[in-house]
């Protein structure tokens, strides 16, 4: 009788953590529509970074399709490894002089009334890259004198009050993602810590009243119902405007494990639950991510805040 060879080791598959197949509910698409590909070809002849390549968004196809695209400054590598973000981790490149004036340029190619823009990590820099993200802000401006502003901003960690320094550009939003409860931090968010982002947006409140504050969670990491709330009640006394949930999707089987996908029904209901909280604002879909439908948000933010 033949024995029976064992396998090559090399092709064995061994997963560290298996990713779930997707509920109906979560499909992206394609898009073969010229605004999609204006979009696409402003992005690369500016030489830029865009969270919604970076990160896997799905919802790239919709928002580029409508010429919305989140830009991330100060490079691809991130100087944090949090578990969940898809965005590499490594010693990033010098910043690039010319970029605020390329972001600038790309707003106005592409005529946005809105922008979001996002950063990684620089734990590396003095001021967490604070100066230049108010610069990318101030050129971006000048620019463009009616297109408003948004900024997602990093936790500038051990950066004392270099915040302070993007909220003298006066943005019209100041968001920091919360990104999961509290219990979860050491696992999913090693690099940062809950309770110095949320002194984050309850100073940021607190220097600028007429900003609008923003923050985002993920679930599906294995949160318990009650401490969503708990992080709901947590961002309210931060006085924080607008809350955005979204469902986590794992990107590789590397990365954190998704523990279980929520049903649209259940994002309902937290979107219920916060809006009896106080927010001004609530987002809550599956596919809702922090830039999601942030041109449209806004007006209903500002609309609210007059009501």
């Amino acid at each position: 009788m033949d024995k029976i060879r064992p396998r090559h080791p090399e092709k064995v598959r061994n997963p560290v953590n298996p990713i779930k197949k997707k509920p109906a509910w979560i499909r992206s698409k394609l898009s073969d529509s010229k605004e999609f590909f204006l979009t696409k070809t402003v992005v690369n002849k500016n030489n830029l970074v865009t969270v919604c390549q970076e990160a896997n968004c799905p919802n790239i196809t919709e928002c580029w399709s409508k010429r919305h695209a989140t830009f991330m400054i100060m490079g691809d590598t991130c100087t944090r490894a949090c578990a969940f973000c898809d965005v590499k981790t490594g010693k990033p490149e010098k910043l690039d002089q010319f970029e605020p004036i390329k972001i600038a340029n790309a707003v106005k190619k592409l005529n946005l009334r809105h922008v979001v823009i996002t950063s990684v990590d620089r734990d590396d820099l003095p001021d967490g890259g604070s100066t230049h993200f108010k610069e990318v802000v101030e050129f971006t401006r000048k620019k463009n004198p009616n297109t408003t502003i948004e900024v997602l901003t990093p936790d500038f960690l051990r950066k004392g009050d270099s915040y302070k320094i993007i909220l003298g550009a006066n943005p019209d939003v100041f968001n920091h993602n919360i990104e999961t409860v509290p219990r979860l931090y050491l696992k999913v968010r090693p690099g940062a810590r809950y309770f110095s982002s949320l002194e984050l947006l309850k100073n940021a409140k607190k220097d600028n009243s007429q900003v609008f504050t923003k923050s985002g969670i993920m679930v599906g990491l294995g949160e318990e119902r009650d401490e969503i709330l708990q992080v709901m009640d947590d961002l309210r006394s931060a006085d924080v405007d607008f809350l955005t949930i979204g469902q986590y999707l794992q990107p590789t089987e590397k990365h954190y494990p998704l523990q279980r996908y929520y049903h649209p029904d259940e994002f309902k209901d937290l979107e219920i639950i916060a809006k009896t909280k106080g927010f001004l604002l609530v987002s809550s879909s599956p596919l809702t991510r922090s830039s999601y439908h942030a041109d449209e948000d806004f007006a209903k933010l500002k609309k609210n805040r007059h009501n």
